[in-house]
């Protein structure tokens, strides 16, 4: 697996985005957005930044909102002032987590997004389907049989 490197002298300022694992031990202000891959935060590490990933485990310093497709990881040295979103969350003893936490399943992912289409459904009116003929002999049947009734 690749694996990128912040060390410690860099400071990066803006958006990070990518398809590889990053590893960080200095400092990042922005966002991070690594859906499918790892993002560590190393002992030295320092990140004012929302964060996007697979995977985030924290032993440095992190200011922000995180979101997890699968798991938060933050170890003993660890400080996340944030809210989080993930499946899986470990918090070690002696780490600080200041923030909202939301675990779901992965099928409450796919649950969510199912209502959230349902209700955008029902909140569209119906359009009648262009590609079938208009029912035109039905209301003339009824017609009919409400004139032979009465």
């Amino acid at each position: 697996m690749e694996q990128a490197t912040i060390g410690r002298s860099l400071f990066i300022k803006g958006e990070v985005s990518g398809s590889e694992s990053l590893y960080i031990d200095g400092r990042i202000e922005g966002s991070i957005n690594l859906a499918g891959n790892r993002v560590t935060i190393g002992r030295n590490g320092s990140v004012a930044a929302n964060i996007v990933a697979r995977e985030v485990v924290i032993m440095g310093k992190v200011q922000g909102n995180i979101q997890c497709s699968d798991r938060l990881d933050i170890r003993s040295e660890g400080t996340l002032t944030g809210d989080v979103v993930t499946q899986r969350i470990s918090v070690e003893d002696g780490a600080v987590l200041k923030g909202s936490v939301q675990v779901r399943a992965a099928d409450q992912k796919a649950e969510h997004k199912n209502e959230k289409a349902q209700h955008q459904a029902q909140a569209k009116p119906a359009l009648p389907d262009a590609s079938k003929p208009a029912a035109t002999e039905q209301p003339k049947a009824a017609a009919a049989a409400a004139g032979a009734t009465h």
